[in-house]
Parts: C-alpha cells; sequence; structure tokens
C-alpha cells in the first residue's frame, strides 16, 4: 500500500470512527455527495483537499499521517528505569496513561481532581524519563508510540497488576453496560493456538479503534478495559477430578530435557 492510498484509507476510517457519512462531509465542505464518493473511489486527493476533510474532523495533515503510520508502528516496550518509576507513584502513572490517549492538560483537570502544580509537576517528571517532551502552556509531545507495552511480570505488573485485574473482574459486568462470558470445552492443540492468534487479532483491532476514537474530544469517551485471556483449565479446579495427564502436558523427562542448557543437550 502507497503512502498516498494509506492516508486516504486512514481518512475513510477516521470518517466512520466519528460517524461522519459521505453525504455529511459532502454537506460540510459544500460538495455533491457524489463528488465526496468519486474522491475517494478514485484516490485523488490534493493536499488542499486533505486539508479540508482534516478541518471536518477537527484534525490536522499531521495527526492524518500519524494515525496512518501508527497501523505499522512497531509495539515497544518501556526501559526498565521508566516502568519503576511509574510504578512506584500512581499519579504519575494515571496523567502518563491519560496522555497516551490523548488528553491535553485542560482535559486532565477538568475530569480528574488534580492541582494545576501536581499537574505540572507530574509533566515535568515524564519529561525527565524522556517519555513525554513538555511544551509551554503544559503541552506534550509524546516520545513514545501509543503501541506501548508493559513488561510481562515487570515494575507496573509487580505493583498494580493483580489489584487492577482483581477490581476489573470483580464488578458485575451487565450492570456496568459491559459484557462477560466463560466457557469451558476441549480443544485439541491446532485448535487452541487458532483462538490465540485471534485472540490477538482482537487486542490489535481494539487498539486500532482506540486510536481513531483519539481524535474525538475526552469528553466523548469512556475509559475502557478489555480483558482477553485463554489457558488450559482442569476440572479439578471444581470438581475435584484429577486428570493423569494433559495430552498437551510433555512428559516428566521431555520436560527436563528441554530445560536443560543446550551445552548439555548437545553432550548428550
Amino acid at each position: 500500500m502507497t503512502d498516498s492510498t494509506q492516508l486516504i484509507e486512514t481518512l475513510k476510517r477516521v470518517l466512520r470512527s466519528q460517524g461522519i457519512t459521505y453525504a455529511e462531509a459532502a454537506r460540510r465542505l459544500g460538495l455533491s455527495e457524489a463528488s465526496v464518493k468519486r474522491l475517494f473511489s478514485v484516490r485523488r486527493f490534493t493536499l488542499a483537499r486533505l486539508d479540508e476533510f482534516c478541518r471536518v474532523l477537527d484534525i490536522d495533515l499531521f495527526e492524518l499521517a500519524r494515525l496512518a503510520r501508527g497501523r505499522d508502528e512497531e509495539v515497544r516496550e518501556m526501559t526498565d528505569a521508566q516502568e519503576k518509576a511509574l510504578a512506584g507513584d500512581a499519579v504519575l502513572l494515571g496523567v502518563f496513561y491519560l496522555l497516551l490517549s490523548d488528553w491535553t492538560a485542560a482535559d486532565i483537570l477538568a475530569g480528574y481532581e488534580l492541582s494545576p502544580p501536581d499537574l505540572t509537576r507530574s509533566l515535568v517528571k515524564l519529561d525527565r524519563l524522556g517519555l513525554v517532551d513538555l511544551l509551554p502552556g503544559d503541552r506534550v509531545r509524546l516520545r513514545v508510540p501509543k503501541l506501548l507495552r508493559l513488561h510481562p511480570g515487570g515494575p507496573i505488573h509487580r505493583a498494580h497488576g493483580a489489584r487492577v485485574l482483581g477490581d476489573f473482574i470483580a464488578a458485575e459486568f451487565d450492570r456496568a453496560g459491559g459484557y462477560f462470558r466463560f466457557e469451558y470445552r476441549e480443544l485439541s492443540k491446532a485448535s487452541y493456538e487458532l483462538m490465540q492468534r485471534r485472540l490477538a487479532h482482537l487486542a490489535a483491532e481494539f487498539l486500532e479503534l482506540a486510536e481513531l476514537d483519539a481524535t474525538l474530544p475526552s469528553r466523548q469517551r469512556a475509559s475502557t478495559g478489555m480483558l482477553l485471556a485463554t489457558r488450559h483449565w482442569e476440572l479439578a479446579r471444581v470438581t475435584g477430578l484429577k486428570p493423569r495427564a494433559s495430552p498437551f502436558t510433555p512428559a516428566p523427562e521431555a520436560r527436563a530435557q528441554r530445560h536443560r542448557p543446550a551445552r548439555a543437550r548437545a553432550r548428550s
């Protein structure tokens, strides 16, 4: 996909995410609906026309380019020092994740009980950690990609993981307008691996939708958690029936062989 095609495809996705139809876009631009459809069909946008669409969406060309590039952006992890600093300061961690979700300083002050001096101190700390660039007027520019992944078992997981997960699943999902479902069935190894891949794709779609919705004002968005999990699970957990062996569990001698150092395996 060429850069120009990717920009146009991203423009279409942002229109959909904001609920703006071709007819509505045409009305705001003073064009006919047929003209707008033709633009997207032949994919021939001048720079001026792209800029007009961006104004309709309340974003600029740089933001559109960032969204287009974001689909191919590598997932990165923070350094251990950065994670330790965030893990040790819950307010700093919260401010950082709001900034990752494109909240402005004004949004944070309006939405959370935080004083302007405390917010500024958090922004200065994040700047010193190399996570953001602090600009005049408490504006920030992220220095990390949006697709940021925590170290599994790292400082933040150790400090907050169990409490966050416990709080998340303790709620009555139906009352909160959420969705919760637990299923238990027998799967082959191939089917199990297929489900793992599908869950990974769903997680990627969740992040993509969040990236698109970041173009909306913060008051039109709500913090949303999604838990995806699959694992081997035995009836013994609730019935007391203890299995003799799992078909996916290596025999003891195989496990020992797998965990022996490579040099030792080579000698055997």
